[in-house]
């Protein structure tokens, strides 16, 4: 990281101010004074006016997505699930959505200031199953199960689905185990098979599964082992 991102990142000056600061021999590395912006950090210690300054801790954060929100940063049309944190909630990183869910989608959703462990539990090959509760239009039927369990052609694409697993809960009710994430996957798949999702919801990503005690729209922090568990 170049030391002027270093220094917005741990004390929240602007990068004008940043770079103010490491002209005027206020910043040091390892006990050397710096004025190189540019300076790559690895790890050093970095002080400010001989004060030692650090990167904040990473933030993850689970959120029970209601209907209604889009999982973006900004939106024209519609809410985003982050209107629904404090405003006193201010990572010094921007805060990440890991897994996005469709505007009339819910459940659970992650967020993270964590670029890595962001792309470790959505990268394609994490092997991080998702979980979803699934409500249908029309009785779902034991060939469309085997079906989907083998694996579908979506529309307008080459491969199909990976296997995946499927427990029926009532004759419309059905919870789906995947490891892909691909575009509307679960909708896409059910009408592949001729039924239409009702409603949606994604109950775990990995071992995480939602707590039941978060209300829609409610959030809280994730345990460090939560964190190391993904």
């Amino acid at each position: 990281m170049r030391l002027d991102k270093f220094l917005c990142a741990a004390t929240q000056l602007t990068r004008r101010d940043a770079h103010r600061c490491i002209k005027n021999g206020l910043v040091a590395v390892d006990g050397q004074v710096v004025q190189d912006p540019g300076l790559q950090i690895k790890g050093e210690q970095v002080t400010l006016d001989d004060e030692v300054i650090r990167l904040p801790e990473p933030v993850y954060l689970m959120l029970h997505k209601p209907a209604g929100y889009v999982c973006a940063n900004t939106d024209g049309l519609h809410p985003t699930v982050l209107d629904l944190l404090p405003r006193d909630l201010h990572p010094t990183e921007p805060l990440q959505i890991v897994g996005r869910l469709d505007l009339d989608t819910t459940g659970l959703l992650l967020l993270t200031t964590d670029g890595q462990w962001n792309h470790r539990v959505t990268a394609p090959n994490s092997r991080c199953d998702k979980v979803y509760w699934v409500e249908l239009a029309e009785p779902i039927t034991q060939e469309s199960v085997s079906e989907l369990e083998q694996g579908v052609l979506l529309r307008s694409e080459e491969k199909p689905t990976l296997p995946c697993q499927i427990e029926i809960l009532t004759p419309n009710q059905v919870r789906i185990r995947l490891r892909e994430g691909r575009y509307h996957q679960v909708k896409r798949m059910f009408a592949a098979v001729g039924n239409h999702v009702a409603q949606l919801r994604r109950e775990s990503i990995g071992s995480l599964t939602l707590d039941p005690s978060l209300q829609p729209g409610e959030f809280r922090h994730l345990t460090q082992d939560e964190v190391r568990s993904l």
